[in-house]
């Protein structure tokens, strides 16, 4: 103590003798009590040194847990910019194709026995549906040239009067080089021959079709037959371009 009437302050020997004291007991009677000997047993006490803690070693990782529910959906982006600008494409034009009808006619004779060198032979009248359709004539019957001495004849179609433009008019010829001088007779032959082609351009509506008999350029004329003893056709049909 200090004199003069102070409060005296306790020195190092005083401050250290509750620690010594505590000592003293843990090291006797109090460790042999029960309560003692269940402390004693505890981990944590051995481990645990003036109120702190120490690191013990690692334990065995867990099992991964369950999935978790999914999340509250999130709020819209923000709408992102234009692209830059592509490419010119190409013009694409969609038609749209009619059905297409069958339309045909047939004119036919028995026996023409045509025997003109120049002129109309035959005609069939025929009804063109499109303007932009194409026709295929056909005419198919005996042809028959003689002459002395050389000759050619030309059978050919007329639309309307007028031969065909589209392309190229559509024609057959026959020619003959000479006859028969030494027996005073010429070479007489009836062959079944054909004249056929396509005829573009023609407007729809009714078409006078024709087949006709003429000369051929530079050459003279000969003794023609059509028909002669046999049937002979024309065959129209209006096809699509």
């Amino acid at each position: 103590f200090i004199a003069g009437g102070g409060q005296a302050r306790p020195g190092p020997a005083m401050r250290r003798a509750p620690l010594l004291l505590l000592a003293l007991l843990l090291g006797t009677g109090l460790a042999d009590s029960p309560r003692g000997k269940q402390r004693a047993a505890r981990p944590r006490d051995v481990l645990e040194y003036n109120g702190v803690c120490l690191q013990g070693p690692s334990g065995v990782p867990g099992r991964d847990g369950n999935p978790g529910t999914n999340g509250i959906p999130g709020t819209p982006g923000i709408p992102g910019r234009d692209g830059a600008k592509g490419e010119k494409g190409e013009c694409m034009r969609e038609s749209v194709e009619e059905s297409w009808t069958p339309n045909f006619k047939q004119c036919s004779w028995s026996a023409l026995n045509y025997g003109i060198d120049l002129g109309k032979i035959a005609e069939c009248t025929f009804t063109k549906m499109r303007s932009n359709s194409a026709l295929r004539v056909l005419f198919s019957g005996s042809l028959r040239l003689k002459c002395r001495s050389a000759c050619c004849q030309r059978w050919y179609f007329t639309f309307n009067g007028a031969e065909c433009a589209g392309p190229l008019p559509i024609e057959a010829i026959i020619y003959l080089d000479q006859g028969s001088p030494e027996l005073n007779s010429t070479i007489n032959i009836h062959r079944t021959s054909s004249v056929e082609g396509l005829c573009e351009g023609i407007n729809a509506g009714l078409v006078d079709i024709a087949i006709w008999v003429g000369t051929c350029a530079d050459y003279p004329r000969g003794d023609a037959s059509t028909g002669w003893n046999s049937v002979s056709r024309i065959i129209i049909e209006e096809l699509p371009k």
